[in-house]
């Protein structure tokens, strides 16, 4: 099986890279369209500004290998928000393949942002994705914008407000959290996305 994990100078790769290997894959660290377009999985990660990131992605021709990739795809964090039409972080146009405009968190003295830290998952809908991870299981969030809740949402977390901490659309998957840094419960969602049928 082939992972090629998105190369953009920008984010979580390295971390990404060694939880795959924790699991005994060994993920392609890559930012050409066709090694992309070829590969069994692909997960998307992303710490950074989304007009910027999304300048990336064209810049290096990914934006259109993402957009025709049929199999299973992960976008991590600004990777998730990026499946959507757009944000309001820098006005940027994300990717389109999931409906709907991701926006600030809203301010709040008692939910600072940005939203760092350990937060419990509440499976709204079952999901592969999400298979063996009980409701409550904690995940760990580094954000200031949250995706649109809506069909996509198969689990939500709490933050001043219920989020989409989590989401599935035909072949796309997104974690706003990081599960390359959230232990053991990570990890099986790692796995449970590499254990996708193509």
């Amino acid at each position: 099986m082939s992972v090629a994990v998105v190369r953009l100078g920008v984010g979580n790769t390295a971390s990404v890279m060694f939880a795959l290997e924790r699991l005994g894959v060994v993920g392609v660290l890559t930012d050409d369209a066709e090694r992309i377009a070829e590969a069994d999985r692909v997960i998307l990660p992303g710490v950074g500004a989304a007009a910027h990131t999304m300048r990336l992605l064209h810049a290096k021709g990914l934006g259109a290998a993402l957009r025709s990739f049929a199999r299973p795809l992960l976008g991590i964090c600004l990777g998730q928000q990026l499946l959507f039409d757009a944000s309001e972080e820098g006005d940027a146009v994300g990717l389109g393949l999931i409906a709907g405009r991701v926006r600030r968190f809203p301010a709040a003295t008692q939910a600072p942002t940005p939203h760092m830290g350990w937060s419990k998952l509440q499976l709204t809908r079952d999901s592969p994705l999400s298979e063996g991870i009980r409701p409550g299981a904690y995940t760990y969030f580094v954000h200031s914008y949250v995706c649109p809740n809506g069909d996509a949402t198969i689990a939500t977390a709490d933050y001043g407000a219920a989020f989409p901490a989590m989401v599935a659309q035909r072949n796309l998957f997104g974690c706003q959290f990081h599960p390359e840094r959230s232990g053991a419960v990570g990890a099986r969602i790692l796995q449970n996305f590499l254990s996708l049928p193509c």
